[in-house]
């Protein structure tokens, strides 16, 4: 399958010698949700505004839908929908004439049949005669998502959109972007909330330094990075794990009532069955027991922390 954004050799070096992006290569799948995660000043931003024309690129080359976004301007911008982290809107306009303009800015016939479908897919029918000023905060970030839309993209930037909204209206934004992917759009994620990339991405990007550390899918990543814990909820405490169990990995906590027990979710074998033969062996005795598994927040972290190694995909 051909990607809708090839990204090839993307680097970014500011006047002040800043290096923002080193050599990014990507390619982004038509219909999927990805997530492009990393810490503050990771060049998340940096890379959406250069796909999108609003920063230049020092090297490297991007194509949208097979359009050159230098050589082929208009018609690779014309397939993308920026929603930028900021509320920038005109706050005296209303809404319907904000959407109006957004669409006409691409060059794009009046459709007024298109805007309604638009502004009723995210509750904004009711509120097209309203003035921006007058908006809650979420009903402002619906705003410019339908103004993203007005244009009819298929590669929308999502960049931070829950940012500042309370959690009822952060889920109903995944199910709009989930929606939106149904009908075809390819949706580019930036979050600092790792529960939504869990939720909603495909694949996951992991950025740092400049620099694209892992480039998975998701599940695929959190079976690679990921860990399985068990842990052992002792009869009696232990003063210390006993010396012939040393190599195993396990941790004892400081009431000495809890062993964990780590193993590798991708090994053919987790080596349970010979832990528990050895604590028996040793008389240690469990009253309960329960697994775990990593956390992509956990994965993350280790990953921006130079502990997680990954490949790009």
């Amino acid at each position: 399958m051909d990607p809708i954004l090839s990204i090839r050799g993307i680097g970014k070096t500011y006047a002040s010698g800043h290096v923002a992006l080193k050599s990014v290569d990507l390619d982004i799948h038509r219909g999927e949700i990805f997530a492009l995660l990393g810490p503050n000043g990771a060049g998340k931003t940096t890379l959406i505004s250069i796909i999108c024309g609003i920063v230049n690129a020092s090297r490297g080359s991007v194509l949208a839908d097979g359009f050159d976004i230098v050589g082929e301007f208009r018609q690779a911008r014309s397939r993308i929908g920026l929603v930028p982290q900021e509320l920038s809107t005109d706050a005296f306009e209303t809404v319907w004439a904000t959407v109006r303009l957004s669409r006409g800015l691409f060059g794009k016939p009046r459709d007024d049949a298109h805007l309604e479908k638009v502004l009723r897919s995210l509750s904004l029918w009711d509120k097209k005669d309203s003035k921006i000023m007058a908006l809650s905060g979420g009903m402002k970030r619906r705003v410019l998502i339908a103004k993203a839309l007005a244009h009819e993209p298929r590669i929308l930037f999502l960049d931070e959109p829950t940012a500042g909204v309370d959690v009822e209206l952060r889920r109903d934004m995944w199910n709009l972007v989930r929606g939106l992917r149904d009908q075809g759009v390819t949706i580019i994620l930036t979050t600092h909330y790792i529960e939504e990339a869990e939720e909603m991405a495909d694949r996951i990007g992991v950025i740092n330094h400049g620099e694209l550390v892992v480039v998975e899918d998701k599940h695929v990543l959190m079976r690679k990075l990921g860990k399985k814990q068990l842990a052992l909820q002792l009869q009696q405490p232990l003063a210390a794990i006993p010396a012939e169990l040393a190599a195993l990995p396990l941790e004892l906590s400081e009431d000495g009532l809890t062993l964990t027990y780590t193993f590798d979710v991708q090994g053919e074998r987790t080596g349970i069955a010979t832990l528990l033969r050895k604590l028996a062996d040793h008389g240690i005795d469990f009253r309960d027991l329960h697994s775990s598994e990593s956390s992509l927040e956990e994965i993350f972290v280790n990953l921006v922390s130079g502990r997680g190694k990954g490949g790009q995909a």
